[in-house]
C-alpha cells in the first residue's frame, strides 16, 4: 500500500500541471485508506511543479532497479 511520503510514479499524463507518465513525486496526503493520494511534483531545485489529488490508478509505486529520467518543463 502506498503511504505518505513514499516516492509514487505517474501512470498518466496531466498536461494541465505540466506533468507526464513518469514523472515522479512525493506522496504528501493519503485519503481514505488509498481512495486517493495527494502528491507533490519537485524540480530538484526543489520548486514545486504541482500538486495534485490523483486516485489509485494514477499513481504507483517506485520499483526496484528503476530509474529516474531527467526533463525540462515548458511552464509557460
Amino acid at each position: 500500500m502506498i503511504q505518505e511520503h513514499d516516492n509514487v510514479v505517474l501512470t498518466t499524463d496531466l498536461p494541465s500541471s505540466h506533468l507526464e507518465a513518469g514523472d515522479i513525486g512525493v506522496v504528501v496526503h493519503v485519503y481514505e485508506n488509498g481512495k486517493a493520494y495527494e502528491v507533490e511534483f519537485l524540480a530538484f531545485d526543489g520548486n514545486t511543479i504541482a500538486i495534485a489529488t490523483l486516485d489509485p490508478t494514477q499513481v504507483r509505486p517506485v520499483r526496484p532497479l528503476e530509474i529516474p529520467h531527467v526533463r525540462k518543463i515548458d511552464a509557460a
